[in-house]
């Protein structure tokens, strides 16, 4: 469905009416198996000389719409489905990776993401090295003959930071690596990172391509431009895989040979599948996934230069205000909308922080984003709790921020409920 408008894909990519029924919304597929025609055509399942259904882990039609649909507005050639952006995460690393060696990733980054990469990953003898995410020279100095994989937000979580893709994938081209960008905050509707030299993006759907805070999913969508086979170092795409009776994933597959391998052997092995009916309330939120952005894009805006103008704020990082330093990357990578997460800090440092927090009604303080309502958190004392002082304030994250997740009701409601969570006698 290439050929059609973003806003048509939305809607339609993926689908078509059950074959079974008619029924015009893709069902909720809710079964663990799948029955076979007959004996050579399971052991052909198993061996992957052809596509169908054998087990949900692996494989199930509500799922696979999305995967498509969401392949399709990425303009990606495969993707594939997980139970979390987290797990997505683990996927594409777990595919890509082997112990002792290292990835550059933005320290712009989500604190959860931190944390799996700083922590749990070095379980795996995984190992990090962080870089700066508007300074693609940082990550070019940061590349060894260990790296294998760089990653970055497109915009960052929590900061709104504008990500140099650009300049990030020619470091990436020149190390002869896959470059990995989180498209979450984003998504496809505001910057389509293969499009800037991109090789995967990762979503937590969970966000906006879902929309309404209601199913956790992730989404890993390949595209088909890494040669695996040029460096020798990715031995799970290009060496013989004693599993499959000696198939070579890249040599088989070609352009979508990442996502064959990441479902067939770390879905397969690890487990993190999306379920059923989490696939179906995604797929329902992304038919309105232009329409939601172009509204959290527009009252974003009118919020931050509301704060920009308020006395009782320090500052406001919102990349879409003409005077913020990275005006001009919005204008280049996303001229749609920088997004609708955003940070500020208020005069009052961590104390004004927890006032606000626990003062707003419309506004709801929770540990999400990308909601059609419109969210509120202080990351020190939340997300990024973990971090050292030192940490967080690299990650954006320091003592007197505060980070809205804006939603998409009426923008004159939500700057009344700021106000009035700041006001000194609330």
């Amino acid at each position: 469905m290439a050929e059609y408008g973003f806003d048509t894909l939305a809607v339609h990519a993926g689908a078509q009416p059950d074959p079974a029924t008619g029924a015009r919304i893709t069902p909720i597929y809710q079964t663990s198996a799948y029955v076979f025609e007959d004996a050579d055509q399971a052991a052909a399942l198993f061996n992957l000389q052809v596509f169908g259904n054998i087990y949900s882990r692996i494989m199930n039609p509500t799922v696979a719409v999305l995967e498509e649909r969401i392949a399709a507005l990425e303009g990606g050639t495969a993707g594939l489905a997980a139970a979390s952006g987290h797990a997505a995460q683990h996927v594409v690393f777990h595919t890509l990776m082997e112990p002792g060696a290292e990835f550059i990733s933005a320290r712009q980054l989500y604190g959860g993401s931190v944390n799996q990469f700083t922590h749990a990953f070095r379980k795996y003898d995984w190992h990090v090295r962080w870089a700066d995410s508007t300074d693609a020279g940082s990550f070019a100095r940061a590349v060894t003959g260990k790296t294998r994989a760089i990653f970055c937000e497109s915009i960052a979580n929590p900061g709104g930071v504008i990500s140099d893709l650009e300049g990030i994938a020619r470091v990436a081209e020149q190390a002869g690596v896959p470059f990995i960008v989180d498209n979450t905050l984003a998504t496809p509707y505001l910057i389509r990172p293969f499009e800037w030299g991109a090789h995967i993006v990762v979503h937590s759907a969970t966000k906006f391509l879902g929309g309404h805070g209601n199913s956790l999913a992730g989404a890993i969508v390949e595209a088909g431009t890494f040669d695996w086979a040029k460096s020798g170092k990715y031995k799970t795409l290009t060496e013989e895989n004693p599993s499959y009776h000696g198939l070579r994933f890249h040599e088989t597959f070609g352009d979508f040979a990442f996502c064959v391998a990441a479902r067939a052997l770390s879905l397969r092995d690890l487990g993190p599948c999306l379920s059923p009916q989490n696939a179906f309330l995604v797929l329902t939120g992304v038919e309105t996934l232009p329409l939601r952005m172009r509204r959290h894009c527009d009252n974003a805006l009118a919020i931050a230069q509301w704060l920009s103008s308020d006395r009782r704020v320090e500052w406001v990082n919102y990349a879409g205000l003409e005077t913020h330093p990275l005006h001009a990357a919005q204008k280049k990578y996303c001229p749609k909308g920088a997004g609708s997460v955003f940070t500020f800090g208020l005069k009052g440092g961590f104390d004004a922080g927890v006032k606000l927090v626990n003062g707003v009604r419309i506004f709801s303080h929770l540990a999400n984003i990308g909601d059609t309502r419109s969210l509120i958190i202080h990351p020190a004392s939340t997300t990024h709790r973990q971090l050292s002082d030192e940490d967080r304030i690299k990650a954006g994250a320091g003592p007197e921020v505060v980070r809205l997740s804006v939603g998409i009701e009426d923008p004159k409601d939500l700057i009344a409920d700021l106000d009035h969570a700041m006001q000194s006698d609330n």
